[in-house]
Formats: structure tokens, sequence, C-alpha cells
């Protein structure tokens, strides 16, 4: 066993520990359900009276004790009558148990010491000796099924370790978390920020988009390398594109749609898939066309329920780096190991870790299942080609077609799901697209699908946290502020502005009646990468003196000399 399969299980126990101390200081409670998550485990109730996190500290203390009586986890198969018995007071644990029965699965409970509860199971051998350490973290809303028409249920969230100095270590890493917090940086830099009449879309300030630029501009300049050709398609379409594609069958529920003129019905696009490949259509293709790559920053747009937003990382609104190529079969394996290169090089500018993962065939796959065989053997052989280790997510496909997925880490060792790479033999079918081959014959291209930085918006909220708002200088909105020590200075230090901005340095300069400590703080807590001191000297010697935003005093530096530094740092993406 893996030992995120292990912490899985160790998790999964501490849910059902979590509940089964609940029901002992709160016998009136209904039970829904308690799923491990990444980061630890949560589980969601339905409380006859308010519960606050004043409470968290007296439900710990009883599954400490509820813990000593769990030595290990035995199951047993019951019928749905007996299921329903057993909660017959409780409509969503009912509500369960006809869906599970209408997938003709068994029904299981597990029983640790005296509590038991309906589940498919995944629990400790030995919770009593497994569950080292574990915290209850937070409460927060969360409707049943996730639906808003659905009641509101109380969801406590914890997490639990094998050992307390990992849980130490793990508790350490959330209060980082909170200082680094995308949401509150992005205020406090003047970045972005939210609000409730457009839920889950962000409203980009200057600098914002000056970040959001400068993040496209790297990609742009890396793809044109790379060979591709940048389009756009549009945001809305006639509903029939996307049942061709199979999206409106598996997304509908995701997808706004509208009537338009003639009573047609218009969808939003979740994807750019279906759009991108009306651009191939357009014309007729030859072989020697490809391997065709097309690459798009579209903006998509998802329904997404109030409570799954969460900032950057969630919105109902993205755009994302996507690129389709076109290829020949034969060509499958010479367009993955490029695609796999271009991956490595766009995270290396951010000094990113990432892991791959084979991503296979889901239940509810389009298409032939040797199809599917062959296109999880191919992806399977570019990895190991590349050197990757091979990671598995069973059944965590897309519907047309296997996937490496690229999962990040960043500097608090937090992982995030970005690129993804997807082999699809399915569209190129729905859609009936060709190619003439040099024989004169009509044949069928293989579409890759191919996002790296995934979400612009999710990315951006991922860099903004593992850089602590704290960006390389080629990134930083502002990466010069010039501080006058008094207004004497100014005039000197505009000409340093104007060098600067000509140069295309980013660069300001704080002229407030203010003291230079004060100056130098706000410009630290701006997070400026360098900072130029002018006074007197300074002016004497046509200079500036250096300041970084760590505190490191570089000393006085002659103008021309400070410009080539600030340069060297923008080339070498330091």
């Amino acid at each position: 066993m893996s030992n995120e399969e292990y912490l899985k299980e160790l998790r999964h126990s501490a849910a059902h520990l979590l509940a089964a101390a609940v029901l002992k200081l709160y016998p009136n409670t209904k039970l829904t359900i308690g799923p491990a998550i990444d980061t630890g485990f949560y589980y969601d109730l339905d409380f006859t009276h308010p519960l606050t996190e004043d409470d968290l500290p007296k439900i710990e203390k009883e599954m400490a004790a509820t813990l000593k009586t769990w030595e290990t986890f035995s199951h047993r198969e019951v019928t749905e009558k007996e299921a329903k018995e057993f909660y017959k007071n409780n409509e969503y644990k009912r509500e369960l148990i006809d869906e599970i029965v209408a997938k003709g699965e068994k029904l299981t409970f597990y029983k640790a010491g005296d509590f038991e509860d309906l589940c498919r199971g995944g629990h400790s051998a030995k919770p009593q000796k497994d569950i080292g350490a574990f915290k209850l973290l937070s409460i927060a809303g969360a409707y049943w099924r996730g639906s808003e028409k659905n009641k509101m249920l109380t969801r406590i969230y914890g997490t639990a370790y094998p050992k307390q100095k990992e849980l130490e270590n793990h508790l350490t890493m959330l209060e980082e978390a909170k200082k680094r917090d995308h949401r509150k940086l992005g205020r406090e830099l003047d970045l972005f920020h939210f609000q409730p009449e457009a839920p889950g879309m962000p409203f980009w300030h200057p600098k914002g988009m000056i970040l959001r630029n400068e993040l496209l501009a790297f990609s742009r300049k890396l793809q044109l390398e790379y060979g591709y050709k940048e389009v756009l398609t549009p945001t809305m379409m006639d509903v029939s594109i996307f049942k061709q594609s199979g999206h409106w069958d598996h997304y509908q529920k995701d997808m706004f749609s509208t009537i338009y003129e003639d009573d047609k019905l218009f969808g939003l696009k979740p994807m750019n898939c279906p759009g991108m490949i009306q651009v191939y259509k357009s014309s007729l293709r030859s072989y020697r066309d490809l391997p065709l790559r097309l690459s798009e920053y579209g903006l998509i747009t998802r329904k997404e329920q109030s409570g799954e937003l969460n900032g950057m990382f969630r919105v109902m609104q993205a755009t994302q780096d996507d690129a389709h190529l076109f290829v020949t079969e034969d060509a499958i394996d010479e367009a993955l190991e490029g695609l796999i290169a271009l991956v490595s090089d766009i995270y290396a500018g951010f000094g990113l870790k990432f892991k791959a993962y084979l991503s296979t065939r889901p239940d509810n796959y389009m298409g032939k299942l040797e199809t599917w065989d062959r296109a999880e053997k191919t992806l399977k052989a570019a990895m190991e080609k590349a050197g990757l280790e091979i990671l598995l997510k069973e059944k965590d496909g897309a519907f047309y077609g296997p996937k490496i997925d690229y999962q990040l880490e960043d500097s608090l060792g937090r992982t995030w799901q970005c690129g993804t790479l997807q082999l699809d033999f399915q569209m190129p079918e729905t859609f009936n697209i060709e190619y003439i081959d040099s024989d004169g014959t009509a044949k069928r291209p293989v579409i890759i699908h191919r996002t790296i930085i995934g979400s612009v918006e999710r990315f951006i909220g991922i860099l903004t946290e593992h850089y602590a708002g704290a960006f390389p200088v080629w990134l930083a909105p502002v990466q010069v502020v010039l501080l006058p020590i008094a207004d004497r200075h100014i005039e000197f230090g505009q000409k340093v502005i104007d060098q600067l901005q000509n140069a295309g340095i980013r660069a300001e300069m704080d002229t407030r009646s203010e003291r230079l400590q004060a100056k130098i703080r706000d410009a630290t807590l701006q997070k400026v990468p360098f900072m130029g001191i002018i006074g007197d000297k300074e002016i004497v010697e046509s200079a500036i003196s250096v300041r970084k935003r760590d505190g490191e005093d570089l000393g006085q530096i002659k103008t021309a000399s400070f410009l080539n530094l600030i340069q060297e740092n923008i080339a070498k993406k330091t």
C-alpha cells in the first residue's frame, strides 16, 4: 500500500471517529457523508442546534476517548430493509441507500467500537494504532449534495496523521498558508478582487493585468518556439456543436445556456475543443499541414455551486491555455515527446516541481475499448521515454480519452492539478474530421488536447501563494520603486525613472511627504523587488542606493549598472 492510500484510509477512519464522537455528545444529530480528502477529512452533519468552533475542543476530547476502544474495523452486508430500518430517522442515509440499491451495489456497514455506519469501506486495519494524531480545523456550511435547493448542513473539517510531529508540521504549514492566502494578497497588492454581483469571476486591477499579461507573454513565446499557431473561438455557440462533441451529455448541468434568436439554443462553452475543431474543419487539410498545433487562450464558463467557489482556485469563468494538436497516427509519439518537453520548460520557469499521473478510462467513456487500450499504452510509453515516474489515477480520464495529468508542488509542499495531455481518437470520429494523405485518400487525424498553465486564474492564485506575493522580478507588477528622501531629489529621480521605463522596466517613484523609513516599509509590504533611495550623495555620484525587498542592502550603484542588474534578473527569469 502506498503512503497516499495509507493516509486516505487513516483519515477515512478519523472521519468515522468524528461522527461517533458527535453522536455521543449530540445524540439527535443526523449523519450524512464523511470522506477523506487530500489534506484530511470532513463530515457533513445535520445538528439540531448551531455549532461553533468553540465546540471543537470538546469533540476532539471525545474522539480521543472513543479511539481507545477502537481496535479494528469490521463490516457486514445488510439488506435494503435492514439498512432503512437502521436509519429510519435519517432521510440523508435513506437517500444514499436508494442510490446504492439502484446501482445494484451491495449495502455494507462498517463498525469500530460501538459505532456503526453505512460505508463502502477503506479503513485502517488498526485505527487505535494508526491514528497517532488528529485535529479538528474548522466549521463551514455545506448544502446536502452540493445543491442550494437542499438543506444547509454543518461541515466539520479535520486532519489526521500517524505521528504527532507530522500533524505539527501540517499545522505550521496551514498557518503559513493563511499568510499567503491569494485572496488576501490579491487585495493587499492591488491585483484583483471578487464581489457578490459576479460570483467566481475576478475583477482584474491594473497590477493584476500586468502579472496576467507577463504570464501569457511567457507562455506565448515558448509556444511559438514549439511551432504553435494561436487562434480564438467564440465563447457562445449553438448547443448542437456541444451535442456532437459529447459535452452536452456529460456537462449540460454545468453549462450556461440561453435562447437566442430564431428559438435557437446557445451555450457558453465549458471547453475550448469543440470550437477549435471548427477551425480545423474550416479548410481542406493535407498530410503536409500536420501536425497542426493550434493554441487558444480561451474563456470558458462553467456553473459552480456557491459553496464550491474558492477564490482563484475554483472560478465560474476561466481563461485556459488550451492547445489542440491534429496529428497523423504515426506522428503521435513525436508530438507527445515535444509536448512533455514544453510542459517541463514552462514549469521550470517558475521553479515548480511536479508529478505526472496516467489517468485511465472512466466508466462513462465514449468509443471502442480497443482504441482506449491503445491510447493508454501510447501515453504510458511516452511517459516512460521521458523518464517520468508513472503514477495512476484509475478511471479519471476524460470521457473521450486517457490523459497525463500534472500535479504541481508549491513552496509549502501543497499539490495542485494544472496541466493535462489528452489523447483523443473519439472526437475526430464524431466530428468526421479528415486530412488528405500522400496517396490521395482521406484519413482520420488524432487530436491531442493540451493545457499546461491550465486555468490562468488558478495558476496566478497558485503563484501568488507559492511566492507569498513576492513575485520574481520578471513577473512583478512593479519592479523598482524610487524613494527620494526630500522634494529636491525628485527631479533626479524622474530622470532615473525615465531611463528605466524607456528600457522597459516597470518603475515608479514615491513622492509622498513621508519619512524614508515609512516609504521603505510600504514598498516592502508591496513586495517590490528593488528600492532605489535617492539623496544628496546619490545625485553627486549619479547613482542610487539599492535595497532589496528582503532587506539586503546592495549599496550605491550607478544607474547604468542598476539597469543592467534588473535586465539580467528579468532575462534569467530569476
